[in-house]
């Protein structure tokens, strides 16, 4: 007899706890919040994040290892999911503009549950202090060289409406990968459509350009804010976009 998953079956009340954990941070991995082969967050964050024992979040590890869908080695567990998640044709990688035009760069991100710099505040409507989830991004030449970095900050708005985005605050140590390239999909998602203003101008060193990017929604209200720094004499600024057809 074959032997079922969590993904096999709609969570229902009547199943045990561990594997309606197992179903929700199956749910979590398929939808690209945490890429194949990226680390997971650790079984005290992730009994924190779904309110259950550490107990219980071992027990859902061990139905999605069984099922090989999750591995552990001495880094930790990861996603094995096979290929990259589904991502809709339409798709606008997150933050626009980041990608660097060396193929060799390496890039890393992180989330932070902080205090936003004040000019990132102001254009959110956040109060003075108040912490949201800030995200870095850095990519460098393989010699150590900044390539290009980018600061964003979400507003409140976007971690209510935008189930994906607010998972992160969890694990918003700053110690883990965080791979928010399909936040734009999970905002359009949630039903927000997504409008933007960018300002370019040359940063302090007259080497790099700075791009302010402010994304809200039909409604005004600021989702959130990128400032994108370049290495305007060893790199490109490309940007690419796909506007869905009408209809």
């Amino acid at each position: 007899m074959a032997r079922t998953t969590p993904h096999d079956h709609p969570q229902t009340d009547d199943q045990p706890l561990y594997w309606r954990i197992a179903t929700r941070l199956l749910a979590e991995l398929r939808d690209g919040t945490v890429p194949p082969g990226e680390r997971l967050p650790g079984e005290r964050q992730l009994a924190e994040h779904f309110g259950v024992s550490r107990e219980t979040v071992r027990q859902a590890l061990e139905v999605l290892r069984r099922d090989g869908l999750v591995a552990t080695d001495r880094r930790g567990s990861h996603a094995t999911l096979p290929g990259r998640p589904v991502e809709d044709p339409v798709s606008l990688a997150f933050p626009v503009g980041v990608r660097s035009a060396d193929p060799c760069a390496v890039d890393r991100a992180t989330v932070t549950w902080e205090t936003p710099p004040p000019e990132h505040a102001a254009a959110l409507g956040l109060a003075p202090h108040r912490p949201t989830l800030v995200h870095r991004y850095e990519s460098a030449a393989p010699d150590g060289r900044t390539l290009r970095t980018a600061v964003t900050s979400f507003s409140a708005v976007a971690l209510s409406e935008v189930e994906e985005l607010g998972r992160y605050r969890d694990r918003a140590d700053g110690s883990a990968t965080a791979q928010l390239r399909r936040a734009y999909d999970w905002m359009r998602r949630a039903g927000l459509a997504l409008h933007h203003r960018d300002s370019i101008t040359h940063a302090t060193d007259a080497a790099s350009v700075r791009v302010t990017r402010r994304v809200h929604d039909q409604y005004a209200r600021p989702l959130e804010i990128t400032d994108l720094v370049v290495d305007a004499q060893q790199d490109a600024l490309v940007y690419e976009f796909t506007l869905p057809a009408a209809g």
